[in-house]
């Protein structure tokens, strides 16, 4: 199938052309033609299977012609739960919204940085890109109007009512207008997103998009037994011992992310470490650095992740664990996209022998244990 059958116009495939877009993606393929339909959908499938794009393409379409001339009173708004996929999200309208014959104004707006230069942005803004608290302290100083919403979008609903958000996109839903079309993005259904799914959608389309087994079967994974104390060694060890040079490595806290950054730096590899506590100003260089190849080591939390998507990220690091499966082939999925080969490699204390085991267990595959101690590093 190609993006030219499913009712997009010329200039959105001229700009899809120049991103060196051919064919979509499979939750593309179904939800394009329902949402320019006008219809609520729930998508569920992984993250990096094209998801943004499935909405922001018929959003802007559906746009033309149709913009609002009040100003502060957006068309369009995107919840999101990091401030990361909030930009990554503003990025993607932006890029396709070139060349449209009616421009749209599209802004992402969240918390951590000042709320002043947000404000002033909002003029004449059409698509908002939002995190829940900080829409909340623009709509309280009446910086923005959600009364002519005509599209809502709940992007990565999972994370953002787990995140502890739920309280708050009620506080949003009930400032909308009854009358809208209602788009909700999810990697899993959980009992959370399944509950709001049915309050916000009216007969809705619903996608689902099991993960591609080959996904997973690109990534070579191996995994090393080790202590506590040799994971810092061993971590260096692999970066210069395999000449390593676009490695992500994920940490269970924010603390733990600049302790494995600054202990890398120490010992002469470029590294940055990415979370929450550190300022927007930081993360985005963090970021941009590693996506462009000029930062060797990304240390980053599981929640700042969701911003990190590269096509062709060779490797990535569990320097720690995540919690539960799901995650973890989260994690790893990282790498090993657009049909390139990646490789994710993982340190197993003995504590962790159980919790991995389980993880295997859930994800099919058995992973190719090496012992640490055997190595001379």
């Amino acid at each position: 199938m190609l993006f030219s059958s499913l009712g997009l116009s010329p200039s959105l495939l001229k700009a899809l052309a120049n991103q060196n877009y051919t064919q979509p993606y499979p939750i593309q393929e179904q939800a394009i033609p329902a949402i320019l339909n006008r219809q609520d959908v729930l998508g569920i499938a992984q993250t990096g299977s094209g998801k943004t794009a499935s909405y922001v393409l018929p959003i802007l379409m559906n746009l033309q012609g149709k913009i609002t001339s009040k100003n502060r009173h957006v068309n369009v708004l995107v919840l999101v739960p990091t401030r990361e996929l909030a930009m990554q999200v503003e990025e993607v309208f932006k890029t396709f919204g070139l060349g449209l014959p009616t421009s749209v104004k599209t802004l992402a707006v969240y918390g951590g940085v000042s709320i002043n230069p947000q404000m002033m942005a909002l003029q004449g803004v059409n698509v908002l890109v939002a995190t829940p608290g900080r829409l909340l302290e623009l709509v309280e100083s009446n910086s923005v109007h959600l009364t002519t919403i005509d599209t809502l979008v709940l992007d990565e609903a999972d994370k953002m009512l787990n995140l502890g958000f739920k309280e708050e996109v009620d506080h949003i839903l009930a400032l909308l207008p009854k009358r809208r079309q209602n788009l909700l993005f999810s990697a899993t259904l959980s009992d959370d997103v399944n509950n709001i799914n049915q309050i916000i959608l009216h007969k809705p389309l619903i996608i689902k998009i099991e993960a591609e087994e080959n996904n997973i079967d690109l990534i070579t994974q191996t995994a090393y037994n080790v202590s506590e104390e040799k994971k810092g060694p061993l971590l260096r060890y692999i970066i210069k011992e395999k000449d390593l040079k676009q490695v992500l490595v994920f940490a269970s806290s924010t603390y733990k992310a600049d302790n494995i950054a600054d202990k890398l730096r120490k010992n002469g590899i470029d590294a940055m470490a990415m979370h929450g506590k550190k300022s927007q100003q930081a993360r985005t260089d963090a970021l941009n650095k590693f996506k462009a190849g000029t930062l060797r080591v990304l240390v980053a939390t599981d929640l700042i992740s969701r911003g990190i998507d590269i096509k062709y990220l060779p490797c990535v690091i569990n320097y720690e664990l995540p919690r539960s499966p799901k995650d973890y082939i989260h994690r790893i999925g990282r790498t090993g996209r657009a049909e390139s080969a990646g490789q994710a490699i993982s340190f197993i204390t003995p504590e962790d022998q159980h919790h991995f085991r389980v993880i295997q267990k859930k994800m099919g595959k058995w992973v190719t244990m090496i012992d640490a101690e055997g190595i001379k590093f």
